[in-house]
């Protein structure tokens, strides 16, 4: 059975922390919803409504284009292994880039991660776990570092360069303002 909470307690926390994946859907007031998995040692509990999400250089960039329309996010964990769990964050997200004042706090409590592009800072509204119970048992094998590997060898001038080139604008054409202040 489905149990919301207004904040996120301190099991859930704890259930949170020890996931190596989750999922982040957004979507635009018309078009497509973007749901896409997420991995890597870039998620942390700021606090119980609040989290941030580190996000890196990707084939698109819809999260970005989606928040300026709107700015409701759902993040989902499902718990892979142990006891069946699914939890998802509702909240609304702001994005933090580079040339942001807050930049450099937030970016600390992260691990140096080439082809980082923004941060997303999420006031969570409430917190549900379901059963999940459905939920295959699956091994975790360690990180892909394909991405990490790429990013490093573009460097800095061939991330940019990859944005301006594939991150502009959403799959419908939103633009993702990834040059914006």
């Amino acid at each position: 059975m489905a149990k919301f909470y207004p904040s996120i307690t301190k099991r859930l926390q704890k259930f949170i922390e020890a996931q190596k994946i989750f999922f982040v859907a957004t979507a635009p007031t018309e078009g497509r919803i973007n749901l896409s998995p997420k991995g890597m040692d870039s998620f942390r509990v700021v606090s119980e409504n609040r989290v941030l999400w580190l996000n890196v250089t990707g084939s698109g960039n819809e999260t970005a284009a989606h928040l300026i329309e709107n700015n409701r996010m759902t993040i989902m964990f499902c718990a892979f292994e142990g006891a069946p769990n699914i939890l998802r964050l509702y909240g609304r997200a702001k994005e933090i880039k580079p040339n942001n004042p807050n930049w450099k706090e937030v970016l600390s409590l992260f691990p140096e991660t080439p082809g980082t592009r923004q941060i997303y800072d999420i006031e969570i509204e409430s917190a549900q776990t379901s059963c999940g119970m459905s939920i295959p048992f699956y091994e975790y094998q360690g990180e892909r570092t394909q991405l990490n590997d790429w990013a490093s060898e573009k460097g800095e001038v061939g991330i940019k360069e990859y944005w301006k080139e594939k991150n502009q604008t959403s799959i419908d054409g939103l633009p993702t303002r990834i040059f914006d202040n």
